[in-house]
């Protein structure tokens, strides 16, 4: 009988590509990965691993086996999934999600879920989404938040899920006292962006070229937070998603962006655990954090008619 635990280690071999990769994402040792690969390879009772150099790498008998593999994890979940549906109160729900449904969302959400189940564990990082839809294929987390910027898609995986949670409207942000009333108004100030490859970036870029300027990219940061600061300090101008001020005064003047975009916000969850009772609460209340309170019913646990978040 092929053992479950080493079917995840050869699952999350397949994903990750070195053992040591593996062993840092479960928490074991090199060895002790090596050892339970060793073990399973004599259950199967065929060569799994061959050298690759340095490294390991699957066999043809390997890959079919971790494509097996996975199949085994998605029923084990969904087993677990239904038989939570009379214990979500006792369980814990892992999420990964992008700062600033970090700072806006998540707060609301857990206040919400303590007050109907206040012992559903709730345990959160902090994640670009890239990494997060990655880790949510390897079971690091139940439910990740993520978002995708108009006519931007994000690679869809097998097996993976997602609820659209939302929206959240982009405007361009000015230090207060700036006259500007467009976009093309912004051609000859400074910007703070994401740095180059970020969709974000790529797509920030496409507005300003279609007013017909480059913009003269001054500041990078990943962190939002950074953007709104130098645009209130006066050193920059910026396009930003209203979750960055949290519900919150914003410190700076908001412009609407031309055709009023808004970037789409959506809960990724795996098929096979998409129905868990900790999971579909735990979505519930991302989307009553987005987009009011109301918009949950209490009663069913499913959230009524998405509006905009403007």
């Amino acid at each position: 009988m092929l053992e479950l635990r080493r079917l995840r280690l050869l699952h999350e071999l397949a994903l990750r590509g070195t053992i040591a990769e593996v062993a840092t994402a479960l928490a074991y040792s090199p060895s002790t990965v090596s050892q339970q690969l060793a073990i399973l390879e004599r259950e199967a009772g065929v060569a799994l691993l061959e050298p690759d150099g340095r490294r390991v790498r699957l066999t043809a008998q390997g890959r079919l086996l971790a494509r097996h593999a996975a199949k085994a994890l998605e029923l084990d979940e969904a087993a677990r999934a239904e038989l939570s549906q009379s214990q979500a109160a006792a369980m814990t729900v892992r999420m990964a999600v992008m700062a600033t449904a970090a700072q806006a969302l998540v707060p609301k959400a857990v206040s919400w879920l303590n007050q109907r189940l206040p012992t559903l564990r709730v345990e959160m990082a902090e994640m670009p989404p890239e990494d997060g839809l990655f880790e949510l294929q390897a079971r690091a987390f139940d439910i990740v938040v993520a978002e995708q910027y108009p006519g931007q898609t994000r690679q869809l995986q097998d097996g993976i899920d997602r609820v659209v949670l939302g929206t959240d409207p982009i405007r361009l942000v000015v230090p207060l006292g700036d006259r500007s009333t467009t976009l093309a108004d912004l051609r000859d100030r400074a910007w703070v962006l994401e740095p180059k490859g970020a969709a974000v970036r790529h797509w920030s870029v496409q507005q300003c070229r279609a007013a017909g300027f480059e913009p003269d990219v001054q500041f990078e940061a990943t962190d939002l937070t950074a953007h709104a600061r130098l645009v209130s300090a006066g050193h920059a101008v910026a396009m930003l998603p209203d979750l960055v001020w949290a519900g919150n005064p914003s410190p700076v003047r908001l412009l609407d962006l031309p055709g009023f975009p808004v970037r789409e916000i959506f809960a990724a969850t795996r098929v096979a655990s998409r129905d868990s009772s900790p999971v579909a609460a735990a979505i519930a209340a991302l989307a009553a954090a987005l987009e009011d309170p109301l918009a949950l019913d209490a009663d069913r646990g499913a959230t009524t008619r998405v509006r905009s978040s403007r």
